[in-house]
């Protein structure tokens, strides 16, 4: 019932939102609903732990051997508690924000909550692919109503990119289907197809490319910094936090499981394209001027870095990227309400044209700087325990030949990671005033209150990260078995 909960809440309260004509009243109700949504997540986490709350199986579409079939283990109950954490999160450090037809906006970013929550928790193969697309159209809808001058551009390219994705893993999953004991959509039987070795290799890359474009990986990225840069700040913070996690998801619960031969077989190739897409990204975030393209080539790094540890494969390393999935989503968010609040009050996101905003609004330079500093993997934030298991994993793995040379890239990722940031850091908020922040003021006590939220997460499980790590344990052992078992 928690699943059907978490979907139903937003998708029902988005529905209602278009209706609601009034501003305050259409933001009152949207943080409402994510409020409610939070509460139910929490719950299955707490209170309503056992099995019986966590599952729900009933027939959808018989005659196709499709069940609505929703559950929870721990990875998707991180990834619900990341998309419950982060709505309610964006719409209080955007609430002074005004958008034209406002019932519409927040209608939309509800549906997109309820088919990220669907994407998580399906596990019927069809209802996969058709919360996919749900959470998909109405960020495209967001980004191309209330994006910036270029919108229509970046999101013709978003969808574009995304569409062909979404195809080429509808053609897998049909065609597994067919291979399926009873000719089932459930996970149990596309987990139990006998698939022809041959066959592996040609479904891998038709279904690594749709979740490779959506996390994303080198060279299916070019989508990405455009998207991110002309979308609204609260449809980026949707994509860059949670949307992207669809991608990772995708391969640990659809793609690395059900096709183990091939994952093997190619690993190492795609390692040294996420190898590439991190080096790659980290020297070009360097030579960003925009706040909004290195944050996006900041993430196109961070991903990768993901993306490498499933590729090369250890359980210490999965269990890593589990829990780097709800870190980087918490740490990236808290990158992209600074970026929207400097937007927002200097008018312009070019660091050459800031400087000095440290003397003007050292609460946000604080906050900030605790946020950069688990943007980098310090030790007691958040994101150096996952990029620690990783980096172990890799290390560590005998799936691949090229293991050491995979985790000296990805080692000097990590420097040029500090470098970016810090220099960011240093160009706006320290030096000299400029013109524009001459006149700047502190955050309000909303953006406070946020930034604050981000802030405690990341110290907390920076300090303890035990219960992430026992949540997601189980799965990490389950995939891992899986790959095992069937790849001998």
């Amino acid at each position: 019932m928690i699943p059907v909960l978490l979907i139903v809440i937003p998708l029902v309260s988005g529905l209602i939102a278009f209706l609601l004509k009034q501003e305050r009243a259409v933001k009152a109700w949207a943080l409402l609903s994510a409020i409610a949504t939070l509460v139910v997540s929490l719950l299955g986490l707490t209170v309503m732990k056992q099995e019986s709350w966590l599952q729900f199986n009933k027939p959808w579409l018989p005659y196709l051997g499709s069940n609505f079939h929703v559950g929870m283990d721990g990875m998707a109950q991180v990834l619900c508690l990341l998309t419950a954490v982060t709505l309610p999160i964006i719409f209080i450090a955007t609430w002074n924000n005004s958008y034209k037809k406002a019932h519409n906006f927040f209608a939309l970013m509800l549906l997109s909550q309820a088919g990220l929550m669907g994407v998580f928790v399906a596990l019927d193969a069809l209802l996969f692919y058709f919360f996919w697309e749900l959470a998909l159209i109405p960020v495209y809808f967001l980004c191309s109503q209330w994006g910036n001058e270029r919108r229509i551009a970046a999101t013709f390219k978003f969808f574009i990119y995304t569409f062909l994705g979404s195809l080429f893993m509808l053609i897998g999953i049909i065609y597994i289907y067919q291979l399926t004991p009873g000719k089932s959509f459930d996970i149990q039987a596309f987990y139990s197809a006998d698939i022809p070795g041959p066959a592996q290799e040609w479904l891998f890359w038709l279904m690594f490319a749709a979740f490779a474009i959506k996390m994303p990986i080198f060279p299916l990225h070019t989508w990405q910094p455009d998207a991110y840069e002309q979308s609204p700040t609260a449809a980026t913070m949707v994509l860059s936090a949670v949307m992207v996690k669809m991608g990772v998801f995708g391969v640990l619960r659809w793609l690395t499981p059900v096709l183990p031969f091939a994952s093997y077989v190619h690993g190492d190739t795609v390692g040294t394209l996420c190898v590439t897409g991190i080096i790659y990204a980290s020297l070009v975030a360097l030579q960003q001027d925009d706040l909004k393209r290195l944050v996006a080539y900041s993430s196109i790094a961070h991903i990768g870095l993901m993306a490498l540890a499933i590729f090369v494969p250890s359980n210490m390393g999965m269990h890593g990227v589990m829990i780097q999935m709800f870190n980087h989503g918490i740490n990236i968010l808290g990158l992209w309400i600074v970026v929207e609040l400097i937007e927002r009050q200097m008018g312009t996101r070019k660091m050459s044209e800031l400087g000095g905003l440290a003397q003007k609004a050292p609460a946000l330079a604080i906050l900030l700087v605790v946020v950069a500093l688990a943007n980098v993997a310090l030790p007691l934030t958040n994101a150096f325990i996952g990029e620690f298991m990783m980096f172990a994993g890799i290390f560590t793995s005998a799936a691949s030949q090229y293991h050491y040379a995979f985790a000296g890239a990805a080692m000097v990722a990590v420097i040029l990671s500090a470098v970016y940031t810090f220099n960011m850091i240093q160009k706006v908020f320290y030096g000299n005033t400029s013109t524009l922040t001459a006149g700047a003021r502190d955050i309000r006590i909303n953006e406070k209150l946020v930034l604050s939220a981000i802030v405690i997460m990341i110290i907390a499980i920076g300090v303890y990260p035990a219960p992430l790590l026992e949540m997601t344990q189980g799965a990490v052992d389950a995939i891992f078995s899986k790959m095992i078992t069937k790849q001998s």
